[in-house]
């Protein structure tokens, strides 16, 4: 079923989009059948069952941090953490880089952005975006490379107002891709799109597609 699934979602990505199975609330059981099928990237939100999971699971995973990060966890994932998809404050840069040091890495990062109507959601607006990454704290940071930026759509079944929401992130990117990082390659990610509208956001740009129940099924 889970193998299945995962053949059916990749057909349908180019092979520029990069699959993130969302594995949150997921037993490792269930991860390793999708680790059998050839996946080595997973998504989790919570930092203490990110660490369990790495434990648990082979080495040669990627994982990805996709949920909202607390200063005080960031020392628990910077030895193995491969991309925080979810920098919404200079605060929390500073606790990464800080961390990443430490352990004598370089950790990938991306720039959350509030694109969504909820006002739950976290992120930055373009201002604040803009604003980070001018500060001096910022430009002297040695241990992290912010990769692309991310965000999360409306929880709606309103395709227009979704489709809105990932051309503004979109947007967001080309600005901050002119500004600050024109001359480097490795800023070229987009990570938006999940498992109802993944589609939709590859249309509109996504490099990278955060997919969780349409592996794994509804909980």
């Amino acid at each position: 079923m889970i193998q299945e699934n995962i053949s059916r979602i990749l057909k349908t990505i180019p092979s520029n989009v990069t699959l993130v199975a969302v594995s949150k609330t997921k037993p490792v059981e269930l991860l390793l059948e999708v680790y059998a099928s050839g996946q080595r990237i997973f998504g989790e939100n919570k930092v203490q069952e990110m660490i369990e999971k790495f434990e648990q699971m082979p080495k040669d995973i990627q994982w990805h941090l996709i949920g909202h990060l607390q200063t005080n966890k960031v020392k628990f994932i910077a030895p193995f953490v491969s991309l925080i998809h979810s920098v919404d404050s200079l605060k929390l840069l500073i606790e990464i880089n800080k961390e990443a040091k430490k352990n004598n890495r370089i950790i990938d990062c991306l720039l959350q952005f509030h694109i969504a109507e909820e006002e739950t959601k976290f992120g930055l607006s373009i201002e604040e975006a803009k604003e980070l990454l001018e500060s001096p704290t910022f430009i002297e940071m040695q241990n992290i490379a912010i990769v692309g930026i991310m965000g999360m759509a409306s929880f709606t079944d309103n395709t227009e107002i979704v489709t809105h929401e990932f051309r503004v992130l979109e947007g967001y990117f080309q600005i901050i891709k002119s500004h600050f990082f024109t001359f480097n390659p490795e800023f070229k990610e987009i990570s938006m799109g999940m498992s109802g509208d993944y589609l939709l956001a590859i249309e509109e740009g996504s490099t990278m597609v955060r997919v969780g129940s349409s592996i794994f099924g509804s909980r």
